[in-house]
């Protein structure tokens, strides 16, 4: 499946619309799991406690020191701690558009703000994992974008993959919320951080004008599939620019088409002569955009197995797949983990990970218990 299906409609997630949803419940159950009920309960009791030895507190210095233990009690008693599963329980089984339903009643009914209570409960890769999924798509994957140009050196791997898998509507959403949110634009942006051929590519990958599912050319597909082996294979260097131009502008019916055509002309596949052509990030990136083009599960594949596969988890890049795509093509990433690598997705997961982190990405995964 490419990128374009899932926008189109043809969802392939583990997390969809909740049956039956109910954003007020919802809201409760979190307010009570981050001690709204422990909170409620604490007052009522300690306040039953105080009162009962009130006329003696004023007599005897014993009582304040026992007034204070009971205190204490009580505290512990009800305030035991987050409870970590209900709130993965609840946003994990609901979709996005639900989240931002049950964040809206949990302010109305309890007059605060739910993301900023998350963040006050739980902490480390949880905390960001969680956080991924209250925010709306568009806003995530501004703050990655801002994130990989703002932090120590460039995360190149990061504007890479959002630039070359996003449709072409939510990169237009992406350009216009950027702005709003940074008071710059993030073509600027870019080009302050980024140089050369690399710089191009995300620029031109930036104007989303890739998305004409129908729209295939014959003609043009054969001369686009000549212009590139032109380009690369058939000549001493390569022509960056043409590679560029047609990847970048092109719908993926018509890539799809011109990948086969290209095939025909030499002794390598596309990818092939892309890796013998190029080198660095413009490889990483021109690449990224074909096997997008070809199957995007098959390239979502690669990245969670890269993130936890090499020395240390990758907790960032697994919490940005797994939540960006639940909703889209989770389930043949899945399949598209097992036929790869000859083992699941959620086995590597719990190899890799622990504690509340692990047990989100697996409910993420479509795995319960």
């Amino acid at each position: 499946m490419s990128w374009w299906k899932g926008y189109a409609g043809e969802s392939r997630g583990t997390v969809k619309n909740f049956p039956g949803f109910d954003p007020d419940k919802d809201a409760e159950v979190l307010y009570e799991a981050m001690d709204g009920f422990g909170k409620s309960a604490f007052l009522m009791s300690y306040r039953a406690t105080a009162f009962y030895f009130k006329p003696v507190r004023l007599f005897s210095s014993w009582t304040i020191a026992l007034n204070k233990w009971l205190k204490q009690f009580h505290l512990c008693y009800f305030l035991s701690g987050t409870d970590e599963s209900a709130i993965t329980n609840v946003l994990t089984r609901r979709s996005n558009a639900q989240r931002q339903r049950i964040a809206q009643a949990y302010k109305d009914n309890y007059g605060q703000d739910l993301i900023e209570d998350l963040k006050s409960e739980i902490s480390g890769g949880f905390a960001m994992l969680i956080d991924a999924l209250m925010c709306p798509p568009v806003k995530y994957d501004v703050q990655e974008i801002h994130y990989a140009l703002t932090g120590a050196g460039t995360s190149e791997d990061i504007l890479i993959e959002i630039l070359a898998s996003r449709s072409g509507d939510h990169l237009h959403q992406l350009v216009k919320t950027y702005e709003e949110e940074y008071e710059v634009t993030l073509e600027e942006e870019i080009r302050a951080d980024t140089s050369g051929y690399f710089e191009k590519v995300l620029v031109s990958l930036l104007q989303g004008n890739r998305d004409h599912p129908h729209l295939v050319d014959e003609d043009l597909v054969h001369e686009d599939a000549q212009t590139l082996f032109d380009a690369g294979e058939k000549i001493t260097g390569t022509n960056e620019t043409k590679f560029i131009t047609i990847l970048c502008t092109r719908s993926v019916p018509h890539l799809w088409r011109v990948f086969q055509e290209y095939k025909k002309l030499g002794d390598k596949d596309l990818e092939e002569a892309i890796q013998s052509e190029m080198t660095g990030t413009l490889e990483d990136t021109i690449l990224a955009i074909v096997k997008c083009t070809k199957c995007a599960p098959t390239y979502f594949a690669e990245r969670l197995y890269n993130a936890m596969s090499g020395g240390g988890t990758e907790e960032r890049t697994l919490t940005r797949i797994m939540v960006t795509r639940s909703e889209i093509d989770m389930k043949d990433i899945i399949i598209k983990f097992k036929q790869k690598y000859e083992q699941s997705l959620a086995s590597m997961i719990e190899s890799d990970t622990s504690g509340d982190f692990e047990r989100t990405l697996l409910k993420l995964c479509g795995k319960d218990g």
